[in-house]
């Protein structure tokens, strides 16, 4: 009875806004903005199923393709206007850009990104041929692509992922099995399970199809899917071990407008030097990116000081830093002073030493300028301090540090997981990255990209070490929890104990392959299906 009731309440809603389909778009615009609300700070993990479920039916209803991939771009116009809004604090406030011009920027980037929601919506239109048993399976699939795609096309931008919205939700278990992009299939899988519910709407191509007892199969699939969640957190693949390191995270708090002028750069200098005496005694002390103002080749005295001061306490200090090359290339990275390895005597740091970390993710416009020939002139936001970098290799070795090795991983590069796998190792004893998160203010920016930060720790079960400018510096517990965090917007040093794990978990092994392989066979299978039942069915119709 309260299936039924529900059922023709689904279908009465879906009839009105069918005949409505601009009112529909606004409903979907709307949808997409309460993601927001999904992520960091606010955590409300069950939105985006309810939004994604909205979504599906109004796509299972649609009356033409480009009605469908309408309805994906409203989804992501609102789902991404207000989520990554922040970076409007960057251009605005850093770029020296005019209100109009950046706020037009802001629109271009917004509709970059809601074109992936909508080719999903369309891929997923042309290819279910209003099968709705078979939708759910086959958006889930539309929508991992088109995600997957978001993730590298013009260097990626793979923020606000859906998935990222379970770090500390109800299934956040599936992360080491399945990691994030997992998640993200599981979550449109099922919200999209009520799309079988919705046959016999009108426009359906199936008619009596709400009397078929397979239409419950999707829903039923989708209820065990999330409900076992919890269960799986013995098949994580890692386990905590008796030992613990004791770590500092420094962060310096320097004002962004500040950190590239000349005349500060000694006061910055000392301040994480005195910031950082009192725990020299520490086994890993962590600076934030570029938390050294000075040209690695400039600062030698500086690092060689500090490289001393550092193995005489017998402790290790990780600094982001740049460098400049005789060449003309400069690098983005980090360098490791004082001890590197137990059986070290003194300070173990060399200039062009391979014990250093260069990124390789570089951020369109902040670290590398496209067309830059034509783009340096036109606004101070496309000339930015330090915005043409080389970029290092895709596979570095892990950085050792007082006998421990953590993967580095710089600011933006955390939100890329496959880079995280590809470097990750059995002897990986922790995931280190660093950021200067200062360029968007009090925005959320900062709190998303801690949230990202923990998805990586709860997919590949290793402590990490977050340490920035001014916040969010924290340390995260191999299962995505936050250990410890220092405030943001102040100077101060985070210490703590920090367990170690071993093990691996399978998305350590795997990362998204296992899932890309199926989703592709998926695909491929519906569609020689499909072409083979449309001949059968022209034949047949011949004779």
């Amino acid at each position: 009875m309260i299936v039924k009731v529900v059922t023709d309440t689904v279908l009465n809603f879906l009839t009105f806004f069918r005949k409505h389909p601009l009112l529909f778009s606004l409903l979907l615009f709307v949808a997409g903005l309460a993601n927001t609300l999904a992520f960091a700070p606010y955590q409300l993990h069950f939105l985006p199923l309810l939004t994604l479920a909205l979504l599906a039916l109004a796509l299972s209803h649609a009356s033409t393709a480009r009605q469908a991939a309408f309805f994906g771009f409203a989804y992501g116009l609102g789902w991404f206007g207000l989520g990554v809004s922040w970076v409007h604090v960057s251009i605005a406030t850093f770029g020296g850009m005019p209100l109009i011009a950046s706020l037009g920027i802001m629109a271009l980037l917004v509709a970059y990104l809601s074109l992936f929601p909508a080719l999903a919506s369309y891929a997923v239109f042309r290819l279910s041929n209003n099968n709705k048993l078979l939708f759910p399976l086959l958006f889930a699939c539309c929508w991992v692509l088109s995600e997957n795609l978001r993730s590298w096309l013009f260097s990626g931008f793979p923020w606000l992922s859906l998935g990222y919205s379970q770090t500390e939700g109800w299934m956040a278990p599936w992360a080491p099995l399945v990691g994030e992009t997992g998640i993200s299939f599981l979550m449109v899988f099922a919200a999209a399970a009520v799309v079988p519910l919705s046959a016999g709407a009108a426009g359906s191509a199936e008619p009596g199809a709400t009397a078929n007892k397979q239409r419950f199969i999707p829903l039923a699939l989708a209820a065990t899917l999330l409900l076992i969640s919890p269960l799986l957190a013995v098949l994580k693949g890692w386990q905590l071990t008796d030992e613990k390191v004791s770590v500092a995270l420094v962060q310096g708090n320097i004002k962004q407008e500040l950190r590239w002028i000349p005349e500060q750069e000694l006061p910055t200098m000392k301040k994480y030097m005195q910031l950082s005496k009192p725990h020299l005694k520490q086994q890993i002390i962590v600076w934030p990116e570029a938390a050294i103002p000075q040209l690695e080749p400039l600062a030698q005295a500086y690092l060689l000081n500090l490289d001393i001061q550092a193995a005489e306490q017998q402790s290790s200090v990780i600094t982001g830093i740049l460098d400049y090359k005789n060449n003309g290339d400069a690098y983005n990275g980090m360098i490791v002073l004082g001890k590197s390895g137990t059986a070290a005597s003194g300070g173990d740091y060399l200039y062009e030493g391979k014990n250093r970390y260069q990124k390789h993710h570089l951020l369109p416009i902040g670290e590398f300028v496209p067309l830059e020939r034509w783009l340096r002139d036109v606004a101070p936001f496309f000339d930015l301090p330090n915005s043409s970098f080389a970029r290092g290799d895709w596979l570095q070795p892990n950085l050792n540090a007082n006998g421990y090795q953590l993967l580095a991983a710089l600011c933006f590069e955390i939100a890329f997981p496959r880079q995280i796998q590809a470097n990750f190792t059995n002897n990986t004893d922790f995931l280190l990255t660093v950021s200067n998160d200062a360029w968007f203010g009090a925005s959320i920016g900062p709190l998303q990209h801690m949230q990202i930060a923990q998805m990586r720790a709860l997919e590949f079960g290793r402590p990490l070490l977050r340490a920035t400018n001014n916040g969010v510096t924290g340390i995260v517990q191999p299962d995505g929890k936050l250990q410890a965090v220092l405030p943001q917007f102040a100077e101060g040093v985070l210490t703590a104990e920090v367990q170690l794990a071993q093990g691996r978990t399978l998305y350590s092994r795997t990362g998204d392959t296992l899932l890309l392989w199926f989703v592709s066979f998926v695909l491929i299978f519906n569609l020689l299906w499909r072409r083979f039942f449309s001949q059968t069915t022209a034949v047949s119709r011949s004779n």
